[in-house]
């Protein structure tokens, strides 16, 4: 027989590995399907702006209270909204941290 291609024990070591991998898999897809549910919101400007994102990045909503454009000029309104955005991404990967961080931690190699 030639050299290398005894490897029974191995592979149901590499068997177990590929059903763990398959696992895992499936595990990812349920915490995506899940991220792309869940929402977090951030507000700016003392609760005028809030911004919905969804736990993939989706920005789902912008909204904006009509007081607060009585008195605010564009400038403020953008620099505002951007605050907000940039809020609502960061609690959004903390989210996915959260959901898919203890996933990639299991990964065999």
């Amino acid at each position: 027989m030639a050299k290398g291609f005894n490897k029974g024990p191995a592979m149901g070591g590499q068997g177990g590995m590929m059903q763990q991998l398959q696992r895992m898999q499936k595990q990812m897809e349920e915490a995506q399907a899940k991220l792309a549910e869940e929402t977090v919101s951030a507000t700016a400007g003392g609760g005028a702006i809030k911004v919905t994102m969804t736990g993939d990045q989706k920005c789902k909503s912008v909204e904006i209270s009509p007081e607060f454009l009585k008195d605010a000029d564009a400038e403020l309104l953008q620099d505002m909204v951007l605050s907000a955005v940039n809020m609502a991404l960061d609690q959004s990967r903390e989210l996915q941290q959260k959901l898919m961080g203890p996933l990639a931690g299991g990964l065999p190699f």
